[in-house]
């Protein structure tokens, strides 16, 4: 599944290039769809459902139970709340549903757990001076997770990233994520040329500069 077109990946790839040319660092950016699939978001929209149909039903009894309990009554009740919970299930895999059920802890947890998988997955931590750089972005979250190896990081202040994260998540939120990212990796370069310089000796390009898309 591509998120990005063939010209937006290309323009993503060409800023990687640019600011590979001042520095040592290798820079992947990556982008998924979500970093989970929160099962349980579809869950607990269900019962909420649910118990709301339940709820709602029972205070309005007076006007469909005119005439007292019976079986018929007890199973239209209880196919309304069937279908309420069904209607849940469904909305629990929209992803605004997903972000409002779910806790900005057990997303963040989601994706600096993908994160880190895709940056051993993918090789950062073996380049020659432990210099890779995985800018993450997964859009279900709307969260980007910034993992340098212990070449940059030994050598940055905590709050580095700050910049670059919050510039890709405004630039997601208004649909220019394509000109975020690339501004975002510009930055990368810029920060990285400070403390892991080109220089004039050899500088291979150990790592892809392609735009690495997961489903």
């Amino acid at each position: 599944m591509k998120i990005f077109t063939d010209a937006e990946q290309e323009r993503i790839k060409q800023a990687v290039r640019q600011a590979e040319l001042v520095t040592k660092s290798e820079i992947v950016p990556m982008i998924v769809p979500a970093s989970a699939r929160y099962r349980e978001a579809g869950y607990r929209t269900g019962l909420m459902l649910a118990l709301l149909s339940l709820a709602l039903l029972l205070t309005i009894e007076i006007y469909w139970l005119p005439w007292g309990w019976h079986a018929g009554n007890a199973g239209w009740l209880l196919l309304a709340v069937v279908a309420s919970y069904g209607l849940g299930q469904w909305l629990g895999r929209i992803p605004m549903v997903i972000r409002l059920v779910t806790s900005r802890e057990r997303l963040a947890h989601k994706v600096a757990l993908r994160a880190e998988q895709a940056f051993y997955q993918h090789g950062l931590h073996q380049t020659q001076g432990r210099t890779g750089v995985l800018i993450f972005v997964s859009l279900l979250e709307r969260r980007v997770q910034v993992l340098a190896d212990r070449g940059i990081n030994d050598h940055v202040p905590a709050g580095t990233w700050d910049g670059l994260v919050s510039g890709i998540i405004e630039g997601i939120k208004t649909g220019q994520a394509t000109d975020a990212i690339c501004a975002a990796i510009a930055k990368c370069g810029a920060l990285l040329a400070q403390v892991s310089p080109a220089g004039s000796g050899d500088n291979p390009n150990e790592l892809s500069d392609s735009l690495i898309q997961e489903p």
